[in-house]
């Protein structure tokens, strides 16, 4: 099923860079957590913490990632990162994100998350659960 792609605009900031001037690896992961996020967003009108009610769950933590580094970013450079759930099974999504820095695919990312709430039988827990159906339905270009 082909997912809906989301691409969110941002630059590059000081906060981010090695002393080389280049963004520091795990930044790259903090933006596109943040892009995930942007995604679900634009998906269902809802903020983060609006879904956790909406949808009584309790986040989708990612339990595999990799990435791909092609071309360097700085301090200052505007890129955009377009989003896309690529695959939903019960109760885990994969998501690919493709940033890009003057049109040039500069970092790609993959990355496996699982939707989940509290665990019933202790609240200090998560545990997996389907990924609702509106949701879905609402991340579906179909």
């Amino acid at each position: 099923m082909p997912y809906l792609t989301n691409t969110t605009s941002r630059r590059i900031q000081w906060g981010e860079c090695d002393p080389a001037g280049i963004v520091f690896y795990p930044r790259y992961f903090e933006m596109f957590d943040a892009a995930t996020t942007a995604m679900f967003s634009a998906a269902t009108g809802l903020t983060k913490y609006q879904m956790f009610t909406t949808y009584q769950f309790a986040g989708y933590p990612m339990v595999d990632t990799r990435a791909r580094f092609l071309v360097p970013c700085r301090f200052g450079d505007d890129v955009t990162i377009e989003t896309t759930m690529t695959e939903a099974k019960r109760s885990s999504f994969l998501i690919t994100h493709h940033l890009k820095k003057d049109g040039a695919l500069a970092v790609e990312a993959f990355e496996t998350r699982v939707w989940v709430g509290r665990d019933p039988a202790d609240q200090s827990r998560i545990k997996s659960q389907p990924i609702p159906a509106e949701v879905l339905a609402r991340l579906s270009r179909s």
